[in-house]
């Protein structure tokens, strides 16, 4: 009777969220309800996406936050290894822009990567939406204690991940085999927990927990109509147990949240608004069940907006793994020192640079907060790419080359640590190489050797070269030129930060242009215009900040050439010293997500009074990666305007009507001349306009454009076809 009444004891509630890729984002939904009713959650366990979601609940976030933070990613660059194109080197923009298809290659057999995607980005992502929580390596000691699931790869034993770094943790657990490669933890190579176990009700249970939530959104079996391929099948396959597993896991559930979301599948994230809306529909249905569950004390503590850190303080920064690659050089890549402020901006800018250098296959780092100091500590474990050697492909056809197949081999540490050779062979209509090898010192003053021949046919206006060898063509008005051209160049180069370099050299260019046959209505005979060695010292200036080389949104672009011609053989019997100088600047910003800007300036001239015509400026046609002093023109055929000297613009406007399809209208105007420069007309009238409509889908392989042109002053108009990347 003295005793003092005992108190109800009120029971403990947990939360288990299953796997199931962009279906997990229901999970979303469900924690806006929970949260709308203060439903107090004692334990969250997670596999998969259910982890990754249910992390960052059990790390403070609301439900309302997640929906916002989730809303905002592009998940294209997040689960693919689209590193953004600042963050990679000359060299490895070049490749990107070039190649459809890499494959590493050892010991003469072709090695397939062990999934899509190193996940890089994933971890990037969660390493800074968890760093509040950067010290808890006890996930027990987190604002609500968490667990999650994953696989040994090797046992296949499944494994319960309560402790460590968490961003590595969720990492592994959402690792889908094939999609994105295993995460090593310990002696532990770990994959998706949805290989073993994907609705870990029973561990949840263990922990003491009286009422059990789940939120249920694995695939059901689909029927005979919808298995159509072998994927499809394989999916079904692997279904089996998941599902017979569930039949026994839904009964052991208290309340159980079972989410339609029958026409979407693991890949559906441009529809996560309505499968949220979707996890927000199935939780109300249990409205009563959950709303006499016990409340917050003071409602679920929500974490201040500002918690995702604008910049980090970074005291102390080692590195582990590292063998062959030295401390310097992956700091030089990250570009931060210890003991400095870093946005987190800049610090992800600086993870990606050194990505995006493919020397390694994984980069994982944590931080934890300084002993006796503001700011972190960062620990990283890098993971070398033991595979350089690597072959690429690539196809492509356009109205000058016309078709093309690439072949290209690359060997990384070739000769030494911070080296790579490459060799493209184009095979097709114009057969083609190109050797590169460069030594890369980054900032310091790289060297560079590069070997070059192009061939090409095309019918050009007989007067612009037929004085070329001092003879004359009467009555030719067109005329089948075949262009030969070997260039090979020794150079020097220095990066100022990235995307700024500077390079000085020497160059050996051989150039033939000849005519087979050429019909005068006299006579058949062949020509050869042009059949010279020409020996130059060059310097480039190079500022490339476009976010796309195709269809820039955003960034400047410029560069500067400048030629100095000292000597010429025999062929050119009037040869004397002379400079040719030109350079492009380009200019895109964005009006809206969809629509774009571009605007292009170019121009050059010659220095010096004899110069032959061969290397003078042309203008005409579509394209990119033009030989010599070759530049599209819009309205005009290939090659058919010339001088030594030209100016010119083009406006592009480019609106992206669905992902990665684009219609484009162009305008480009110039003036071209021999000795333009010399008075001001140049500036007072325009002698040459065109036009372009276009429409361009951007493809694996590289863009698929047609464009159709017009030109005013000829009032003629051209279509011209691209399939695949420039090369």
């Amino acid at each position: 009777m003295a005793q003092e009444p005992t108190r109800t004891k009120e029971p403990k509630v947990g939360l288990v969220l299953s796997g199931g890729g962009a279906k997990g984002f229901a999970h979303i939904g469900v924690l806006k309800v929970l949260d709308s009713l203060d439903v107090r959650v004692d334990y969250v366990a997670g596999t998969s996406m259910g982890a990754i979601i249910g992390s960052l609940y059990a790390a403070g976030y609301t439900g309302n936050q997640l929906d916002s933070i989730f809303r905002s990613l592009n998940f294209d660059d997040v689960i693919n290894d689209n590193l953004p194109r600042a963050a990679k080197t000359f060299y490895e923009r070049d490749n990107s822009e070039k190649y459809g298809v890499t494959l590493p290659f050892d010991k003469f057999k072709i090695k397939l990567p062990s999934a899509l995607s190193r996940g890089q980005n994933v971890y990037n992502l969660l390493t800074k939406l968890t760093l509040h929580v950067s010290d808890v390596h006890n996930f027990g000691e987190l604002p609500i204690p968490f667990f999650c699931m994953a696989t040994n790869i090797e046992t296949g034993e499944s494994i319960l991940l309560d402790k460590g770094n968490l961003a590595q943790a969720v990492a592994a657990s959402g690792a889908l085999p094939s999609l994105f490669q295993p995460v090593v933890i310990g002696n532990d190579v770990l994959i998706d927990g949805g290989v073993t176990n994907n609705y870990p009700i029973d561990e949840l249970r263990a922990k003491g927990m009286d009422v059990i939530i789940g939120v249920d959104v694995q695939d059901s079996l689909a029927d005979r109509s919808k298995l159509n391929s072998a994927p499809e099948i394989l999916l079904q396959i692997n279904n089996y147990r998941t599902i017979n597993d569930m039949k026994k896991k839904s009964k052991k559930t208290d309340i159980y949240i079972k989410p339609d979301i029958s026409n979407f599948t693991v890949v559906s994230f441009s529809e996560g608004r309505k499968i949220i809306e979707s996890g927000q529909t199935a939780a109300l249905k249990n409205f009563h069940d959950l709303n006499i569950l016990p409340k917050s004390v003071k409602g679920k503590k929500s974490l201040d907006n500002k918690i995702v850190l604008d910049s980090i303080k970074i005291n102390d920064i080692q590195f582990y793994g590292n063998q062959r690659y030295t401390r310097s050089y992956i700091m030089g890549k990250l570009k931060f020192k210890p003991h400095s402020t870093v946005s987190y901006g800049d610090f992800n800018s600086g993870v990606n640079n050194l990505v995006a250098t493919n020397n390694f296959d994984a980069f994982q780092y944590e931080f934890r907060k300084s002993e006796g100091a503001d700011g972190y500590d960062m620990k990283a474990t890098l993971t070398e790419n033991n595979i350089t050697t690597f072959l690429r492909f690539g196809i492509h056809y356009d109205d000058l080359y016309k078709s093309a197949a690439l072949v290209n081999l690359t060997k990384k540490r070739f000769l030494l640590d911070n080296d790579v050779a490459s060799l493209d062979v184009i095979l097709g209509d114009n057969v083609r190489y190109n050797f590169e090898y460069f030594i890369d010192k980054g900032f310091y003053w790289s060297v560079g050797v590069k070997s070059r021949y192009n061939k090409f046919r095309t019918d050009i206006d007989a007067q612009l070269y037929f004085d070329m060898n001092g003879s004359t063509i009467e009555g030719l008005n067109k005329l089948d030129v075949e262009f030969q051209d070997q260039t090979n160049q020794l150079y020097l180069q220095t990066l100022f930060r990235k995307d700024f370099a500077l390079g000085i050299g020497a160059e050996h260019k051989r150039l033939k242009i000849k005519s087979e046959t050429v019909n005068t209505g006299h006579s058949n005979r062949a020509i050869v215009f042009e059949n010279t060695d020409y020996f130059s010292v060059f310097g480039t200036l190079e500022f490339d900040t476009y976010s796309n080389k195709y269809f820039p949104k955003k960034g400047i672009f410029f560069c500067g050439d400048f030629h100095w011609y000292l000597h010429a053989s025999d062929f050119n019997k009037n040869f004397s010293p002379f400079s040719i100088a030109k350079a492009n600047l380009g200019y895109a910003l964005s009006l809206s997500d969809a629509f774009s800007v571009n605007v292009l300036a170019q121009g050059g001239f010659r220095i010096g009074e004899k110069s032959p015509s061969s290397l003078d400026f042309a203008l005409g046609g579509y394209g990119h990666n033009f030989i010599n002093n070759f530049t599209s023109f819009y309205g005009y055929d290939y090659l058919a305007l010339s001088g030594n000297s030209f100016v010119k613009t083009t406006l592009t406007l480019d609106y992206e009507i669905f992902k990665k399809h684009h219609i484009n209208f162009a305008a480009n105007i110039a003036n071209i001349e021999d000795n333009l420069f010399d008075t001001g007309d140049w500036i007072r009238k325009i002698d040459y306009r065109g036009y372009a409509l276009g429409y361009a889908i951007e493809t694996f392989l590289g863009p698929l454009e047609a464009k159709y042109t017009y030109s005013p002053e000829k009032k003629r108009s051209y279509w011209f076809f691209n399939l695949g990347f420039w090369f």
